[in-house]
């Protein structure tokens, strides 16, 4: 019956999931037609919020740093000693069941861990992986690869919680909360160990009989052999110059150094890229090796570049205010507000942020439409700041399973479509909704 099940969900998604591109423009429409109605504002007036600098180009940083993630996280993997790393970990895969359960487990580590690391990290051990066990279905492995987001911000990566340990100002209040009582709570601690044990069987049980299974020839992933260079000229002697190369990968360490010391371990999108880029070069080992390793792995980053301003574009219409304050991401959650009592208002914010999410796929952008409806509507009901951000948080991650914003990294390592992994994604959806919905509810009742 589970297999049923999903086979009917992969079937759907095929037939009706258009390219993410095109399912990025159709929300737009519908955006836009719900943004009049819930605020009330004329169509040029939500039209100016979908297309000025806070709207369609209102996440260009955002999107060079995921171009970059995706980029400086390609071209260190293709150096020879993270290839023999990746090829070690693929290595303890023998069949499709380990195939399926390591590549999501390993995936859902690195995404607690950090999440821009964990994007790159699972679809390039699920590339490695498929080489080894040719039998398996490829677009079922790479959303388990992609499956181990659905944690990222319940883990030490998650923005709202680290935001709240300084504190966050709405209105006259500041809200604050220890990371014990976010990140660190038993309560969040049992969710994520419940996911992180959980989902890779329920993606493995996901696996289509040997007939149904999409696989992959091996010999299409295999990478180019190494380049070789021929250094005559004093230009060519340059590009490959070890001193270069040297001093360069010192400057890179001092400052990473320097930065955890005075900021402790706090890792941001800059500094990930940083990393992933100082790794590279040093791996590579050579200045002009890789140039061509950036220059081969660009490529990929094209879905981003060209979704992510329509995705900003939405965000500015879902948080454009009419002249009384209201905005369709302020509709959706005060609705919520209002069927909620002190135990059910956790898992319904859990519900809203996931709904507002879906349209607003990012968690700084999440936060400022909820925080400043859900935090005081929550101290109201005597909940703590802490219980309150993480349903936020939770709700921030969990429909990311079926949003191709964030998969797009992943879909460009892999060289798949979006339609290819939803389907698989959509029972993965199901399952967290479950674990968190129970989970807020018992976080409620026991603590």
């Amino acid at each position: 019956m589970f297999k049923r099940f999903t086979n009917a969900c992969v079937r759907v998604v095929n037939r009706w999931l258009p390219d993410a591109f095109l399912f990025a423009v159709i929300l737009t429409f519908v955006v836009y037609v719900a943004a009049m109605f819930a605020t009330g504002m004329g169509p040029i007036k939500v039209l100016a919020a979908w297309g000025n600098s806070d709207g369609f180009w209102g996440l260009l940083a955002f999107s060079m740093q995921m171009a970059l993630v995706l980029v400086l996280g390609s071209a260190m993997a293709s150096a020879k000693p993270c290839k023999k790393v990746l090829r070690k970990a693929a290595g303890l895969c023998h069949n499709n069941m380990q195939a399926i359960v390591i590549t999501t487990m390993v995936s859902t580590v690195c995404c607690w861990l950090n999440w821009g690391f964990g994007l790159v990290a699972g679809a390039l051990l699920a590339k490695e992986v498929a080489k080894r066990v040719p039998t398996v279905d490829y677009p079922l492995l790479i959303a388990s690869a992609y499956s181990g987001f659905v944690i990222w911000h319940a883990g030490l990566s998650g923005s709202i919680p680290l935001t709240l340990v300084t504190g966050a100002k709405f209105g006259e209040v500041t809200y604050q909360a220890a990371i014990t009582e976010t990140i660190f709570h038993p309560m969040n601690i049992i969710m994520c160990a419940v996911v992180l044990l959980a989902m890779p069987f329920i993606n493995y049980a996901m696996h289509p009989d040997r007939e149904r299974a999409v696989t992959i020839d091996p010999t299409l992933l295999v990478e180019d052999e190494d380049k070789t260079y021929e250094i005559n000229t004093p230009a060519e002697k340059l590009e490959h110059s070890k001193i270069l190369w040297g001093i360069l990968c010192l400057a890179f360490l001092v400052y990473i150094i320097y930065y955890f010391v005075t900021n402790g371990f706090t890792l941001g999108l800059n500094i990930v890229n940083m990393i992933f880029m100082f790794l590279g070069i040093l791996l590579h080992g050579d200045l002009r090796r890789y140039v061509d390793a950036v220059a081969e792995a660009a490529g990929s980053a094209s879905g981003v570049l060209l979704q992510f301003p329509f995705y900003a574009g939405i965000m500015g219409m879902m948080v454009v205010q009419n002249e009384a304050g209201v905005s369709l991401a302020g509709v959706i959650s005060q609705f919520f507000v209002n069927i909620s009592n002190n135990v059910t208002f956790p898992m319904l914010s859990f519900l809203a942020a996931g709904i507002v999410n879906f349209f607003v796929p990012s968690g700084g952008g999440q936060w400022a439409v909820q925080g400043p409806i859900m935090m005081p509507a929550g101290a109201e009901l005597g909940i703590g700041a802490g219980r309150t951000a993480m349903a936020i948080a939770w709700g921030d991650q969990w429909t990311n399973m079926i949003q191709p914003f964030w998969a797009l990294p992943a879909l460009g390592i892999a060289k798949l479509s979006a339609r290819d992994i939803m389907g698989y994604l959509v029972v993965v959806l199901l399952f967290v909704g479950l674990v968190a919905c129970l989970g807020f509810l018992a976080w409620g009742l026991l603590f």
